[in-house]
Parts: C-alpha cells; structure tokens; sequence
C-alpha cells in the first residue's frame, strides 16, 4: 500500500502529515467548542440564578440564554479578522491564536463573581468575555477546515472535512460529560456555589494540550503554495463581497438550517426546559446531562458517516437526505422529551442527532470547494458566522419566548421546522462541486459560480 498520496496542489503529503493534522483539527476544536459549550450548558442551568437572578426568573431565564446568543453577533467580527489575517498569513497561526483566546476567556469566567457579590458588573464582565468567545470561534472553524480539507486527496475530502466537524459532538460529549460528573461530585447548593466553574478552570489543561498539538502541524499545502507564488490577495474580504456576495448568503442559510435546530441542544435550552423544577418535566440534572452527552455519541456518529458518504454521492445529497431526516427529527423531539423520562428525553434528542450530523458532516468540503483558494479563508469563515447568527444566536431565546407566549413546544417546533426547509431550499440552488480543484492554478474554474442560474464571477 502507498503511504503517500496528492494534495490539491499535487505535492506529496504522507500519510503520518495526514494523520497529525486530522488529529490535531480534531483535538483543537474538540477544545473549542468544549469551552463554547460549556457556557451554553451553564447558562441553561445555573447562570440566570448567578448573575440574572433580581430580574425575576422568567426574564432571568431570557437574559441568561441572550448571553449565549450575544457571542454570535461578534463571531463575524472574529470571522472577518481570521479570514483577513488566514488568506495573508496562513491557517494555522490564526488556529492558534483563536484557542489561546477562548481557553483564556473560558477560565476567566469560571473566576467571576457573581451579582450577590460584586453586583451589576458580574453580568457585565460575563457578558464581555462571552463575546471573547463569540470572537474566537468565528475565527476558528474555518482555519481547522481549511487545513483538514487542503491537506486532503481529492477523493477524500468528505472524510478529512468531517475531522473538525467532530470537534462540536466531541465538544458536547466532554461539556456534558465534565457537567455532569459535577452535579455528582458537588450536588445541589455546592454546584451553584463552586461545582459550575471547575469545568471553566480545566480549559487551562485543554488549551495546553490543543496548543503543543496545533504547533506541530505544517502550514495548509493551498496556502503554502499561494505565498511561495506571491499571489497572496492583498483585501481577501473586499474581493470576497465585490464577486461573491450572494454566494455568502445561500452558504450562510445551509448552516442556520442545521445550526438553530442543533442549539436545542448544544445552546442549553433541552437542559433548562427540562430540568426547571417549575417547568412540565422537572427532571434531575444529572440524568438529563448524562442524557445530552449521549446523544453526543450518536451526533458524532453520523457526523462521521456524512463525511464519509458525501465522498460517494456528493455534499448535494447527502444534505439533502439529511434535511429530511433532520425535518422527521423535529417533529419527533418535544412529543418524545415531554413523556417526562430520562429515556424519552435521550430518544429525543439521540434521534434528532442523525439529521443533523448528515446536514453537518459535508459542510467543511463543501464550504471549501465554493470559494476561490485566495479567499477561501475569508469565504469559509464569514459565510459560517453568518449562519450561526441566523441560525443558532438566539433559537434558545426564541424557543423560550415561544412557549412563555403559547404555553405549547408545538410553536418551537413549527420553528425548527421553518428553518429546516430554509435550509433545504439554500441546498438545492447550490451546484454540487465535489472534487474540484482547490489549488491555486485553478483559481478560474473555481471562480463560476456555483449557484443556480449565476453567471461567471
């Protein structure tokens, strides 16, 4: 068997590159989104008596998940600084300059003081260093995909792309999983006291190892050849929104389609919904994280395999499939959630996972192969923050407010529902490129659009 193969550019890569950068793509937005998600997860458990409490419970419920919401509006700003500085300067100082910046934002919340003790300035200082958060993962996906599909054959990018795609269930997993052993270790009144930020204070060792992991990994093979021939763009974001603009959009709609369906989840709003000891359900905290966290398992699963398969039948489809499972998978999750069971909850949000790793896995291929490889960073990173504004932002909050105003998740449902069938239609006006070149000698081919009905760029 050979144990080298061809990059986008041609070169020879060996397998053991390969293997580190999957490896490290996979360990560094593992770690991201740990952080990410570990906000999320308290903010729907403990944060709105933290720091919301004085507004009343039902406002302070809002305003905690707003919180979660707030990080997304400044993801564009890390996404316009990270594709700037990412097509001029390459992936992977960018990749590690945005882990250093979450770990450190992460670890500085799990030191803050709550509003009984410093008053309004804890909601203050919670909600800047959550939009440090927003800033750093708006910058990351899109360097760790661009170095796991540009290192990729042409034949595999679906698979290669899925690696940091795993790092949000992987994220999830770890998140709830740490959450969870908490709520055992200190239960009841010590959770809400000290319990909460020990899994904030271990993003210190997670940054450490995602930091020595990311630093031994080669520069991106596409860039690396773009600055040996100088033809580096010198405003990569002007470029992008001059000829790409609505490219941008539909790109940004595939992913609000996946992202506010997924942020029922990893956004914290299933563990306040079911967990609030005033609410339908009332279940205990433990069991409902331990639930999520396996549900993790199953969203990395078919994450997994929507890589993987979308090699075979195209991104196109495998989204397409995916829609459709995902569309089942909303109507399934409150009828099987509001049984009251920890075993009706995990059906829930388990079964929902599939349609959301088949319309999550191919996105890192795709989102590769529609944009030019000088601006590919600024392309792949501001379309994808984009999407999570208008996707995952504020679906907590809008869910919350739905059921506080109807008294019914049915309303909740026809919403996720609404923003499954835009993704849809996002899906089927894109052409599916699987396999075009991405180097830089094809920067003519991969400048037609790929959009329905659009004429050359």
């Amino acid at each position: 068997m050979s144990t080298t193969g061809l990059t986008p550019t041609g070169s020879l890569a060996s397998v053991g590159d390969r293997r580190r950068v999957v490896f490290a793509t996979v360990i560094g937005t593992t770690v991201e989104w740990y952080d990410f998600f570990i906000y999320a997860s308290a903010a729907g458990l403990v944060f709105s008596q933290l720091f919301f409490e004085p507004a009343g419970q039902q406002a302070a419920i809002l305003l905690s998940f707003a919180t979660v919401g707030v990080s997304f509006l400044f993801r564009p700003l890390g996404a316009f600084l990270a594709g700037h500085f990412g097509d001029k300067y390459g992936r992977r100082v960018v990749l590690v300059l945005t882990l250093i910046l979450m770990g450190a934002a992460t670890a500085l919340i799990g030191l803050l003081p709550t509003f009984a003790q410093i008053g309004v300035a804890a909601p203050v200082l919670l909600i800047l260093l959550r939009i440090i958060q927003g800033i750093s993962a708006g910058g990351e996906w899109g360097g760790a995909v661009l170095m796991a599909v540009e290192h990729a054959p042409r034949a595999k990018r679906g698979l290669f792309g899925a690696s940091p795609q795993l790092g949000v269930p992987l994220g999830l997993l770890l998140a709830s999983g740490v959450m969870a052993l908490m709520a055992v270790i200190a239960p009841g009144d010590a959770f809400l006291e000290w319990g909460w930020r020990v899994p904030f204070l271990l993003s210190i060792v997670l940054i450490a190892i995602g930091y020595w992991v990311r630093r031994r990994v080669e520069e991106s093979p596409v860039f690396a050849e773009i600055a040996e021939r100088k033809v580096k763009s010198r405003m990569p974001i002007v470029q992008l929104f001059r000829k790409h603009t609505l490219l941008v959009i539909i790109a940004a709609l595939v992913f609000a389609g996946n992202n506010a369906v997924g942020y029922m989840t990893t956004g914290g709003y299933i563990q306040n919904y079911s967990t609030n000891p005033d609410g339908p359900i009332g279940l205990e905290r433990g069991p409902v994280l331990w639930a999520v966290a396996g549900s993790a398992v199953t969203w990395l699963l078919s994450t997994f395999f929507a890589g993987w398969i979308s090699d075979r039948i195209g991104r196109r489809t495998t989204y397409i499939v995916g829609w459709v499972l995902q569309l089942l998978g909303v109507f399934a999750l409150f009828p099987l959630v509001n049984t009251g069971t920890v075993g009706g909850l995990f059906a829930g949000v388990a079964i929902l996972t599939i349609g959301l790793g088949l319309t999550y896995g191919p996105q890192a291929a795709l989102y590769s192969e529609l944009f030019p490889a000088s601006i590919r960073f600024s392309g792949v990173s501001i379309s994808y923050a984009i999407g999570a504004i208008l996707g995952g932002a504020f679906a907590p909050t809008i869910a919350t407010a739905l059921v506080q105003a109807t008294g019914t998740t049915w309303s909740v449902t026809w919403y996720l529902a609404g923003m499954t069938v835009v993704g849809l239609i996002a899906t089927l006006l894109l052409r599916d490129r699987s396999g075009i070149p991405l180097g830089p000698d094809h920067e003519a081919e991969q400048a037609v659009s790929p959009l329905y009905g659009a004429k050359r760029a």
